[in-house]
């Protein structure tokens, strides 16, 4: 395991002169980010929404009978993970093996790599990984013939004598990863079937990048690939290529993956395990992500699905001309990829509760430390934004505002610090 993280001056937005502190003493402090306890900007997360879409998530996946396997990449917290996996989550996704391997010595105990594993050095640390941990399970993708040669050469050369769990992989043209054609995923999975470096042990895809929010095309793109997930496996169950009994179906970003969770556990004659992937569920946003959930609650007919957990605040640090403003956070402390940050409240900073911003904020650029605030400079001053006064904004796309951070402060609904969690990217 791990050595347990000491919160620290090291870290932005501790306070500068503080002692190092453990997790269990951060909710002894006192810290109200209201009052300005700790210098911003800030990352925060709220602990009722974090439970509200945990809770959410779970009992969507028990209705329908099918896994959980988050995108641990999303957040890279182990503290995190551990809510998760306590939340009845079957294993946690990853992207990369470093990203698997600090899963695995932060007590993760079903690594799902939903991605290719093609390097000698990836190879060898998985390796490690299993020789370290008996009990630890893996799988990672495969969507070719010659990244089946290659992991049979690194075998050859290394002396491994075990056989890791694979993952076919389908693809969509145009998109991310995976075999393309039925012909290719054919030909793949008899490949795999014979290697003694590998187990075929399911089928994976992911429909993530084509999301629209036009209900009719998204369904139609995703029956697509899902029929043809549907048609390899019944081959490959017919030619005898599974490894196992069980046969693992995944699929699922965060966007439509209700769509995908209708496909996860076909009728095949012999045990299915569908894993959900989904990652960003757990913060949400309030940009990108609630547009897609607003869909995903029309498709299901949900008064409420998920709510936006992750919040970065920023003080008023310079109001230089009229109808501008510059908050003290830039592109190294929020997400802006697929989304400018949106202002959502502000406090002056005194304990006073957060009030809405004015519907004429907006935020239109960053600099690396700086956000251009602007706002109507002839509406009523009591608008303006003023300067010390602090400002929360709405992010859009999770992943690229937690790789910012090493730690993020969790707060009650009165902005009062409850507890920490830590980054590992």
């Amino acid at each position: 395991m791990a050595p347990p993280q000491v919160f620290g001056p090291h870290l932005k937005g501790f306070p500068i002169a503080g002692a190092p502190l453990t997790r269990e003493q951060i909710p002894q402090q006192g810290w109200q980010l209201l009052r300005g306890d700790l210098a911003l900007p800030l990352a925060v997360l709220k602990h009722s929404a974090l439970q509200h879409n945990l809770h959410w998530m779970r009992d969507f996946c028990a209705q329908r009978g099918i896994e959980l396997a988050p995108h641990g990449k999303t957040s890279m917290s182990p503290e995190l993970w551990a809510m998760q996996l306590e939340a009845d989550a079957w294993g946690i996704s990853f992207a990369t093996v470093f990203q698997a391997v600090v899963g695995a010595r932060h007590g993760v105990p079903v690594l799902l790599i939903a991605n290719q594993v093609v390097q000698p050095a990836e190879l060898d640390a998985l390796a490690l990984l299993h020789a370290e941990r008996p009990a630890l399970r893996s799988l990672f993708l495969v969507d070719s013939v010659g990244q089946v040669d290659l992991i049979e050469a690194w075998a050859t050369a290394s002396g491994f004598n075990g056989r890791f769990e694979v993952l076919l992989e389908l693809g969509i043209a145009g998109q991310r990863t995976g075999c393309r054609t039925a012909g290719e995923a054919r030909q793949i999975a008899q490949r795999i079937a014979a290697s003694p470096a590998l187990q075929l042990v399911g089928i994976e895809c992911y429909e993530g990048t084509t999301a629209s929010c036009d209900h009719a095309k998204d369904r139609a793109t995703v029956q697509a690939l899902m029929d043809r997930v549907d048609a390899i496996a019944r081959e490959a169950i017919a030619q005898g290529w599974f490894t196992h009994e069980e046969v693992i179906l995944s699929a699922g970003g965060s966007a439509i993956f209700d769509l995908v969770a209708e496909r996860l556990t076909p009728h095949l004659g012999r045990p299915v395990r569908g894993v959900l992937r989904s990652g960003c569920y757990l913060t949400h946003d309030h940009q990108r992500y609630q547009r897609y959930l607003c869909c995903v609650g029309e498709r299901l007919s949900l008064r409420e699905t998920l709510k936006p957990a992750l919040e970065v605040l920023a003080c008023v640090q310079s109001c230089p001309e009229p109808g501008l403003a510059l908050l003290s956070m830039g592109r190294r402390d929020v997400s802006h990829d697929l989304d400018l940050p949106l202002p959502i409240w502000r406090s002056d900073a005194k304990g006073d509760a957060p009030r809405a911003v004015p519907a004429h904020w907006r935020i239109d650029a960053l600099n690396d430390q700086h956000a251009y605030l602007r706002h109507d400079p002839a509406a009523p001053q009591t608008e303006w934004p003023q300067l010390g006064e602090t400002v929360a904004c709405g992010i859009s796309h999770p992943c690229t505002t937690f790789d910012k951070w090493r730690w993020m402060p969790v707060v009650d609904d009165a902005y009062r610090v409850v507890d920490a969690v830590t980054t590992w990217f």
